[in-house]
């Protein structure tokens, strides 16, 4: 028999922006948290490095640290927190949901989706050659590692150089693992450079670039992987007994497109305002569901900010207005928010989140409408790949609520 719960606010995952969304919200509304996995946390809590909570909390954690603080936090605040529950379907606000005890269904004023994002696989990836033993992604390392304390291997290549590619690293390290090789095949490490210096000084990992994996060897286990050096054209062949594939996010958007929401086209995430508000009245989204993938802490803070939107609803269920979308162009291949609507509020830290394919020094950032120029600012920062890119969001404060689309490009 199927049980029917009423709530005021739906949120599903229990990771950090879902979990400060909970936070916020439990005081002032009937809030019930939906996690598919059996513990709170999201991926920090099989994270064991430090670095997490500096931006929301103030303070600076391990992962599973982090992950222990927010849960707890939440669990204060008098939300109602349900875990191994899993949304298997929905109709606009009315859940369908598998637990261990039974099936569920919960019809909520409001929906926040929170369900994060995930690393491509090898499969996803088509890297040919062999299927062994001993090739994860970084979530499954981690998982294998800290959690259930299992036995990897003895010498790694690390596929991808960005910051969760020297996570690996270090979970690698912490289970006993060299590290033999890290490839990108971008002309430079993703990653920020005083992190590959200090990655390679303190653990002797080299870092090649230019190049990719093209095959997987071993019958069995992981006997190696043949390495394709695009300055040169040569392949040669790396022994090791287990791989990682790093980066190359995608949002877990499963929930959003089946509801069939709009989604961005660069990120195939779905498509908000500066309020976190979808096209569909009632329903929000938040955290690295929207920009795959930033620090766990500016997922926490977006929590933050669909809080207040959330609340707002509740006192009205007024429709948004219309939008206009923001359309990337160029190297910049996504952006969020990516629908500018009148009177909603600055974005999180007033920037735009965006993801670029090619690296540029200080650009100038612009923004066109109904073919003019609009806004223009410079960039105290580098767009680079394998990293977040923040906007300021003056870029778009003349945009036209009743004009064409927007369409964001760089300069410089």
């Amino acid at each position: 028999m199927r049980e029917l719960r009423k709530t005021q606010v739906a949120i599903i995952g229990g990771g950090p922006a879902g979990l400060t969304t909970a936070t916020s919200l439990a005081g002032v509304a009937d809030v019930l948290l939906l996690e598919r996995e059996a513990e709170l946390g999201g991926i920090p809590r099989h994270s064991n490095h430090w670095g997490y909570g500096w931006r929301d909390l103030r303070t600076v954690l391990t992962g599973p640290a982090y992950a222990r603080r927010l849960a707890g936090k939440a669990a204060e605040s008098g939300a109602h927190l349900l875990t191994s529950a899993m949304v298997t379907g929905w109709d606009e606000r009315r859940l369908e949901v598998t637990t261990p005890t039974g099936l569920l269904t919960v019809e909520a004023d409001a929906i926040v989706l929170a369900t994060g994002a995930r690393e491509r696989p090898r499969a996803a990836r088509r890297i040919p050659g062999d299927r062994p033993a001993g090739v994860y992604t970084t979530g499954e390392l981690q998982n294998q590692v800290h959690l259930f304390g299992h036995r990897i291997g003895q010498r790694a290549v690390v596929v991808g150089s960005e910051l969760v590619s020297w996570s690996a690293v270090l979970t690698l390290r912490h289970a006993g693992v060299k590290t033999v090789l890290m490839t990108s095949a971008r002309p430079a490490a993703e990653t920020y450079a005083a992190v590959a210096l200090a990655g390679r000084v303190a653990f002797g990992v080299p870092v090649a670039t230019h190049t990719t994996v093209t095959r997987v060897i071993g019958k069995g286990r992981v006997e190696g992987v043949e390495v394709l050096d695009h300055s040169t054209g040569q392949t040669r062949v790396v022994a090791c007994d287990t791989v990682i594939f790093t980066a190359d996010w995608i949002p877990d958007h499963e929930l959003a497109a089946q509801l069939g929401l709009p989604l961005q086209p660069g990120s195939l995430a779905p498509l908000v305002d500066a309020a976190l508000r979808t096209e569909l009245p009632g329903v929000f989204a938040a955290g690295n569901l929207l920009h795959p993938v930033d620090t766990a802490d500016n997922a926490a803070l977006d929590g933050r900010q669909v809080a207040a939107s959330v609340r707002g609803w509740l006192a009205d269920q007024a429709a948004p207005a219309a939008g206009v979308r923001v359309e990337p162009t160029g190297p910049l291949l996504w952006v969020a928010p990516g629908l500018v609507r009148p009177g909603t509020p600055q974005p999180v830290r007033g920037r735009l989140v965006g993801w670029v394919s090619e690296y540029r020094r200080f650009p100038t950032v612009v923004a066109r409408q109904d073919g003019k120029q609009i806004g223009s600012v410079r960039t105290p920062w580098p767009a680079a790949p394998g990293r977040i890119f923040r906007i300021p969001n003056a870029v778009l404060a003349e945009v036209n609520p009743a004009g064409s689309p927007v369409q964001l490009s760089l300069a410089g």
